[in-house]
């Protein structure tokens, strides 16, 4: 990620959590001349000094070169998730995915700026925007996505705005939305089949540990993808694990010519029969 961009989540990172830049260097301990160089135009703010900060502030040490949530953010949306599950026959809202190796929450994709920081075709607050099923027969000639075991499709969901907003905070843009049916018991307890699975079509490649859609040729898969090393340490590949125990994990390189990354897993609904 360039410079342009970590200078960019820098002040916002300022602005949404601390207020000014005085509050910051104040409570960072960081010298005022030091992040006026860094929020200015004039000097650079390097890679090296971006994982260093994000080390010091507790971040993940990509914070910087990424577009996640400030720990406010990330604050606010973990009490809007709380709130949504106050009642037990409702449908269970994820938002969070257990960090594969370490047993730790943390946000499972890319983080959206405010909305007023945007600028991109998204409706206005209060507006209907409608989240269709995710086309399984595009982008792959005449052949059609298999997806096993699916109970069935939800076709589309109709929201506003400002349920995109509180639900929804990871995604790259609302054109990119998807619903994805849950299929298959591969994934159990974390969702059933047939539970609604809204996805990002526009992440097209693992660039972190999460949850994915993707496929084997023209077999569909919901799988966790975590990036490991390979036997010899030359290259990173791709470890699939699935939440359902009975199904073993398997590796695959990132480069086998029927792979393909077809969208990133943001948030289940997990039914819970009354």
């Amino acid at each position: 990620m360039n410079d342009a961009h970590r200078k960019t989540r820098l002040r916002h990172l300022i602005a949404t959590d601390y207020g000014k830049a005085a509050d910051f260097a104040r409570a960072t301990g960081i010298s005022k001349a030091r992040v006026s160089q860094m929020t200015g135009d004039s000097e650079p703010f390097g890679e090296a000094a971006a994982r260093k900060i994000a080390q010091d502030l507790d971040l993940d040490e990509n914070w910087f070169n990424y577009t996640l949530p400030t720990p406010k953010e990330a604050a606010n949306t973990s009490r809007q998730a709380d709130h949504s599950t106050t009642e037990r026959c409702l449908p269970k809202f994820l938002d969070t995915i257990s960090d594969i190796s370490t047993g730790t929450d943390h946000q499972v994709a890319e983080f959206e700026s405010p909305s007023y920081l945007r600028n991109d075709d998204s409706s206005e607050d209060g507006s209907s925007i409608v989240i269709n099923q995710y086309d399984v027969g595009g982008g792959m000639g005449n052949s059609r996505l298999l997806l096993s075991e699916q109970p069935g499709v939800i076709r589309k969901w109709e929201v506003d705005r400002k349920w995109v907003d509180a639900n929804v905070p990871n995604y790259t843009s609302i054109a990119n939305l998807s619903i994805v049916t849950g299929f298959g018991p591969s994934m159990r307890p974390m969702f059933n089949p047939g539970d609604p699975l809204l996805v990002d079509r526009g992440v097209r490649s693992v660039t972190h540990d999460g949850i994915y859609f993707f496929r084997i040729g023209d077999e569909g898969y919901i799988k966790i993808i975590q990036r490991v090393p390979s036997f010899d340490g030359s290259q990173m590949i791709f470890r699939v694990i699935s939440k359902n125990t009975d199904y073993p994990p398997f590796d695959i390189s990132p480069k086998a010519a029927d792979f393909e990354i077809l969208a990133l897993v943001l948030t289940v609904w997990k039914s819970d029969h009354c």
